[in-house]
C-alpha cells in the first residue's frame, strides 16, 4: 500500500515580510497558455529557493529588500511570458511599527503558533484539499486628506482602538460600527480568526495612498461574513465607517493549494472535477463546481458555501 503522507502547506503562515510584490493575473486562453502555467506550478518551489540562495540571510519567507521580491516576479513572468495578461501589481512596503498609512497598527489580533494552522489551513473536513486556504486580496485606496482632517479621537472610535497605544476601545465607549468590532467573527460562542498580511503601498508623487489587503482563511465563508459585516453593516444599514475614508478598487478570493499539490501538477495533466464533500455534523454542506471551458487549469474549485 502506497504511503500517504501529509502535504506540505505554503507558507501563509510566515511573518510578514519588510517587502513584496503581488501580482495578480489572468491565464489566457488556449492549450499552450495552460501547460505554460502548469509548468510554473510545479517548478515554483525549485525557484524560489534559486532566487533565495542569492541573500541567505534574506529568505524569502523573510525578506529584507526589494530586491529578492523584483528578481522572483521577474522570473515568474519569464517562465509565464505570454501564457498570462497580468491585472494589477502592486508593491508594497512595511511601514514603522506594523503600521497601515492611516497610522494605525495592523494585524494586532492575528493568530499565534497553533492557531495560525487552526485558522488557515483546511484539514480534515475536506481531505482532498488538506494544507490548502483561501485568501482574499484586497486593494484599498484613502482618502488622506479627508482622514487627516479628523481629530484623533473620532480616528480611534472608527477603527475601535487607540492610536499611539494601540490598545482596544473599552466595549461601553466604542460604537458597534467600529472596524475592530465589525470584523469579529464568532460561531457557537467562539471567535473564528483570519490571518492579516496586509502592506501599506503608495505613490506620492500621483497622491494615491492605500492598503493592499490580504486575508487569508481555512473557510472563505469566514471572509464573506467579515466583508458582510463591513459593506452591508451589522445589522445592515450599520456599516463600517472606515469605508469613509477608504474604497475597495479590487477584490479577489482565490483558493491556495499545497506547495504539495503544486509539486505533483505536471504540464500535460488534464483538468479533472473536483471531487464533491462528504457532509459532516460539523461543516455545512459545500457546493460543487464543475471545470469552466474556459482555459482553466483545473486544479481545484474555489468551493463556496450556498447562501
Amino acid at each position: 500500500m502506497a504511503d500517504v503522507s501529509t502535504p506540505v502547506a505554503q507558507p501563509v503562515g510566515g511573518l510578514l515580510t519588510r517587502a513584496a510584490i503581488f501580482l495578480v493575473m489572468t491565464v489566457n486562453p488556449g492549450p499552450e497558455a495552460s501547460t505554460a502555467v502548469r509548468s510554473l506550478c510545479g517548478d515554483l518551489a525549485a525557484l524560489l529557493r534559486a532566487v533565495g540562495f542569492r541573500d541567505l540571510g534574506g529568505r524569502l519567507s523573510c525578506i529584507l529588500g526589494m530586491d529578492l521580491c523584483f528578481e522572483l516576479a521577474t522570473q515568474i513572468m519569464a517562465k509565464l511570458e505570454h501564457a498570462v495578461a497580468p491585472v494589477d501589481e502592486v508593491h508594497g512596503f512595511r511601514f514603522f511599527d506594523a503600521r497601515d498609512l492611516l497610522g494605525f497598527v495592523d494585524g494586532t489580533e492575528n493568530p499565534t503558533g497553533q492557531a495560525v494552522v487552526d485558522a488557515t489551513l483546511i484539514g480534515a473536513e475536506d481531505p482532498s484539499f488538506a494544507g490548502g486556504s483561501y485568501v482574499i486580496v484586497q486593494k484599498y485606496l484613502h482618502d488622506m486628506a479627508g482622514w487627516n482632517a479628523l481629530p484623533t479621537e473620532a480616528q480611534e472610535r472608527i477603527i475601535g482602538r487607540t492610536k499611539l497605544s494601540d490598545i482596544e476601545l473599552d466595549e461601553t465607549v466604542k460604537p458597534s460600527w467600529a472596524h475592530s468590532a465589525l470584523t469579529v467573527i464568532e460561531e457557537g460562542g467562539k471567535e473564528i480568526k483570519i490571518l492579516r498580511d496586509n502592506m501599506p503601498f503608495g505613490q506620492v508623487g500621483q497622491g494615491e495612498f492605500g492598503t493592499y489587503f490580504i486575508g487569508y482563511s481555512r473557510s472563505p465563508r469566514t471572509i464573506e461574513q467579515m466583508l458582510e459585516n463591513m459593506f452591508v453593516g451589522r445589522p445592515p444599514g450599520n456599516y463600517d465607517r472606515i469605508l469613509d475614508f477608504s474604497r475597495a478598487v479590487t477584490g479577489n478570493l482565490f483558493f491556495v493549494p499545497s506547495a504539495t499539490f503544486l509539486e505533483e501538477v505536471t504540464p500535460d495533466a488534464q483538468p479533472l472535477a473536483a471531487e464533491p464533500l462528504a457532509a459532516s455534523p460539523a461543516a455545512e454542506p459545500s457546493q460543487s463546481i464543475s471545470p469552466m471551458p474556459d482555459g482553466s487549469l483545473g486544479i481545484g474549485s474555489l468551493k463556496g458555501n450556498p447562501r
